[in-house]
């Protein structure tokens, strides 16, 4: 038993060394190649409306405006992030700061608002930010001392609270809604808008670039004493505020700025829609936003970015991919998954075990393609089968918290954190 235990320990070193070697290999390189490579992958990101990549491309629907969408859900996740990522607070009602936002853009620039004040769109998105913190504060100071599933709930009903404060509230448009929501200014060259309806091309320029903003700034405040104290507290609160760490305080910050970044997100897809209703914003959505985080990977601000581009690119993609493809596209998807599975594990304990989820990952992704390819014949057309979002990302999100709870791109932190508590509760763990 020890001569396999110790060629199972060499194994798993070996894997973790072959699976390491990315980002050896990304850190070996010299600054200005690395800087090189982020500048041309930056330039075909911004040059995507313009090239539409065939195999990228959502024929059927208009690729800018799902380019659009997933840039609005990076900017949730990377605001639930700082709430559930760092702080560890379980926020399921994200949706209300979203709406927060959006009506916050309408009701102070739309001229069919009953304020009547036709602020400027530079006017309303500071406004909006700060009605959205304001927001955020108001929900954390009588609910931040709950903890747990406690919170989830509040935080569930403070997304139907927002939604259903706008369906009876006439300053809010009620049921009908606000139309003529202003945009952002801009003219182009002949003189006419540059943020219209019809080319999307701008706003996800400008999704885009407030993307590269957040992830800067959430760098920068990780690495600040409120993120230490953040993570510190999602770590253990109790041993949080015995060394001193205002954690009340901390937890308020936390709500405070990822409720901003739900609103601006809010305030660009109001912008972008120019007419919003309470129908904008079920709970449904604010389930998309955790699934983004948990799946890509809580802590990490490009693991939440690559689940929210998972979450809200894959079901317009599956509408326009045929049969053979679909059949094709999964199997690699299967092979995928389990490799990156099978290389990312920890530990020699676990092996055994691991061999086994990965045949029940790659039998339960193995199964989708039939599933999928009789969809037509249930609903009828291949559109339909993006209603099933909610039922794809929630088989994902207990798949991976069965499998894989730290995501496919955790934090080294969080994932150091998710493996010590596993060695805790496995059977035969000595303290």
């Amino acid at each position: 038993m020890t001569g396999f235990v110790d060629r199972l320990r060499l194994a798993d070193e070996q894997r973790a060394a072959f699976a390491a070697w990315p980002r050896r290999w990304w850190a070996g390189l010299p600054r200005p190649v690395r800087l090189g490579a982020l500048v041309a992958f930056a330039a075909f990101l911004v040059a995507l409306p313009i090239l539409q990549p065939p195999v990228l491309t959502t024929t059927g629907t208009d690729f800018t405006g799902v380019l659009f969408t997933v840039g609005v859900y990076c900017l949730c996740a990377l605001g639930l992030n700082i709430v559930v990522g760092l702080a560890g607070l379980l926020d399921l009602g994200y949706i209300g700061f979203f709406a927060v936002g959006a009506y916050s853009v309408a009701v102070f620039g739309s001229p069919q608002s009953k304020l009547a004040t036709e602020y400027p769109w530079l006017v309303c998105i500071p406004i909006a930010i700060a009605i959205s913190m304001v927001s955020g504060a108001i929900l954390g100071g009588p609910t931040l001392r709950l903890r747990g599933d406690y919170l989830a709930i509040v935080t569930l009903g403070f997304g139907e609270i927002v939604r259903l404060t706008a369906v009876n509230s006439e300053v809010l448009g009620a049921a009908a809604g606000i139309p003529e929501v202003p945009r952002p200014p801009g003219e182009r060259a002949d003189g006419t808008r540059l943020f219209t309806i019809v080319d999307v091309t701008p706003f996800y320029w400008l999704v885009l670039a407030l993307i590269f903003l957040v992830v800067l700034a959430g760098a920068n405040l990780e690495r600040s004493r409120v993120g230490r104290a953040w993570v510190a507290i999602r770590e253990d609160e109790d041993v949080a505020q015995l060394m001193g760490v205002p954690t009340f305080r901390f937890k308020l910050w936390a709500f405070a700025m990822g409720a901003a970044v739900g609103g601006l997100s809010g305030a660009l897809f109001a912008s972008r829609q120019t007419f919003i209703n309470p129908e904008s914003f079920p709970v449904q959505t604010s389930l998309m936003f955790l699934a983004a985080v948990v799946i890509g990977g809580a802590g990490n601000k490009f693991g939440v970015v690559l689940g929210a581009v998972i979450v809200a690119y894959l079901p317009e993609r599956l509408r326009s991919i045929d049969d053979g493809l679909l059949v094709v596209w999964y199997v690699s998807l299967v092979l995928g998954l389990a490799t990156y599975l099978l290389l990312r594990r920890r530990g020699p304990r676990d092996g055994p075990r691991t061999y086994l989820r990965l045949g029940v990952v790659a039998g339960i992704l193995a199964a989708l393609p039939p599933l999928l390819l009789a969809m037509p014949e249930v609903f009828g057309s291949r559109g339909e089968i993006g209603q099933l979002r909610y039922l794809m990302f929630g088989l994902a999100l207990i798949v991976m918290s069965v499998f894989r709870p730290q995501g496919l791109i955790p934090s080294r932190r969080r994932a150091i954190e998710l493996e010590d508590r596993a060695k805790e509760v496995e059977p035969g763990a000595t303290s």
